[in-house]
């Protein structure tokens, strides 16, 4: 029983400024109806800023833009200082020009070619560039 009445002496006052916060008059809450442009909008700006930051944290542009006198500490900032308009021409920008991202793509698909022509070319008979092609045909003889 003492243990209830110690306990209480501490937890009453907690108590009644937990009742008397509740009854504060707080400041309602601020709605207003979005229309799906305005929220697809602010996506596609978020979506573009995405964009330019992953851009711009590559190591190649880090160095190009050292080389043109653009602090490094800086690009953050004044990328945040765009508009979401800027963002926008920004980001198609860099989607119209590769800097150089195409090579790694264009030789892979060169050597997925070259290999199909070459294995259509040992099924027909032609060459005889893959040995495990024909390798089967040659136990059945």
């Amino acid at each position: 029983m003492q243990f209830l009445r110690k306990c209480s002496g501490i937890l009453s006052p907690m108590l009644v400024a937990l009742m008397m916060y509740t009854l504060l008059p707080m400041t309602p809450a601020a709605a207003g109806i979005v229309s799906t442009d305005q929220l697809l909008d602010s996506q596609a700006a978020d979506d573009s800023r995405a964009k330019v930051a992953a851009f711009l944290a590559r190591q190649d542009v880090r160095q190009q833009m050292e080389a043109m006198g653009v602090d490094p500490s800086q690009i953050d900032n004044r990328v945040g200082a765009l508009s979401d308009n800027e963002i926008r021409q920004l980001a198609a920008r860099i989607d119209e020009m590769p800097a150089g991202q195409g090579v790694v793509g264009l030789l892979v698909l060169i050597a997925v070619v070259l290999f199909v022509v070459l294995v259509i070319t040992d099924i027909m008979g032609v060459t005889d560039v893959f040995p495990f092609i024909n390798a089967q045909s040659e136990r059945k003889r």
